[in-house]
């Protein structure tokens, strides 16, 4: 074989290869954290009680905060409160509706209209037979609560029906919607939907490998319109774009629950999960907490430690949000609170 040959045998091969970069997974736990946590800054109505929210949003206007809590629990089944949630930024509440249709509300996104979107990701086991006729949908309401688009099969669907335990969603700016489907089990994928809702193509597959997903619990835009996914159990964000093709591979915000990119590109990632343990969520040597740095480079700047230890499940932020002044919001799942985090 002659060396022109091998050389060119070499750029085929190297052309058909994924083009995506794939960054360190050594442990980032030492950026400085500028915030401060203000702790029950959200004022409820009398005599009722935060439960497990892992859905907080910024309402386009980059002040007022969107909230998807799970009725006092862990659970919507049985209750008849209003599970969405939106307060001004002192904490008082403004507006709530909802009441009744969720199982367990899970994602929030507000689009570029102020159309408020939350996923009900009902999870198997107990909540199922209780739960019957509702559940694994996803609903878009008016700002004012008025319910005018639902997606997905009441009670869940598999293929050809859809959804299965649906995590997120994210709006792009021509209105098409994204969806990340999968919390366990053997279904994960994304799905693209035109915003008339007809589905228009899904990609991915429970995997490890580049382009699958194991729990893809959270979606991003940024300002170029690629879109992030937190594939949480494979501890790692996986960006494409719209299309579905895979462009980067980003470790260094270790095992995301929860995903915001603000207008200037700046990327909030929280993870709830990671522990030592050898258990379920492990990734040694990484702390839970909040991870912030940039879309544009993937460069980590700050990090908000979590106060556990690390012994629970899950801790601390499951959801996250910044709003236009830099506060930054997470809702807790496994201390069943919402938390403000403002510059020192």
């Amino acid at each position: 074989m002659s060396h022109r040959f091998t050389i060119l045998a070499a750029i085929i091969v190297l052309s058909a290869s994924p083009a995506y970069s794939q960054s360190n997974d050594q442990p980032i736990n030492d950026r400085p954290n500028p915030y401060q946590t203000v702790e029950g800054w959200a004022k409820l109505p009398a005599g009722r009680t935060w439960g497990a929210t892992s859905a907080v949003e910024i309402d386009r206007d980059g002040k007022s905060i969107w909230v998807a809590e799970r009725c006092g629990a862990n659970t919507c089944v049985g209750s008849n409160l209003p599970t969405i949630l939106k307060f001004d930024a002192a904490g008082n509440l403004l507006k709530s509706f909802g009441a009744g249709l969720f199982v367990f509300p899970h994602g929030i996104h507000v689009d570029k209209d102020g159309n408020v979107w939350v996923t009900d990701g009902q999870p198997p086991g107990a909540n199922q037979a209780a739960a019957a006729g509702k559940g694994h949908q996803i609903y878009k309401f008016s700002p004012d609560g008025k319910l005018l688009l639902t997606l997905g099969k009441a009670g869940g669907g598999r293929e050809p029906d859809y959804f299965f335990q649906p995590n997120d969603v994210v709006v792009g700016r021509n209105g098409d919607i994204f969806v990340s489907e999968g919390h366990g089990g053997d279904n994960a994928r994304i799905l693209k939907f035109s915003k008339d809702g007809k589905l228009l193509k899904t990609w991915g597959k429970k995997g490890t490998a580049p382009g699958e997903f194991d729990q893809p619990h959270a979606l991003a835009l940024d300002s170029r319109g690629r879109l992030f996914v937190g594939d949480r159990t494979n501890n790692r964000i996986q960006i494409f774009d719209q299309d579905g093709k895979l462009l980067a591979e980003w470790k260094q915000f270790s095992r995301p629950s929860g995903i915001y990119i603000d207008k200037e590109d700046v990327i909030y990632v929280a993870d709830s999960e990671s522990n030592d343990r050898g258990a379920y969520g492990q990734h040694p040597g990484w702390r839970r907490g909040i991870r912030i740095g940039s879309a544009k480079d993937g460069k980590v700047t700050a990090f908000i430690p979590d106060p556990s230890p690390g012994t629970g499940a899950t801790s601390a932020a499951e959801g996250v949000a910044a709003d236009a002044q830099g506060n930054v919001y997470g809702a807790e799942v496994g201390s069943r609170s919402l938390k403000r985090y403002v510059k020192k």
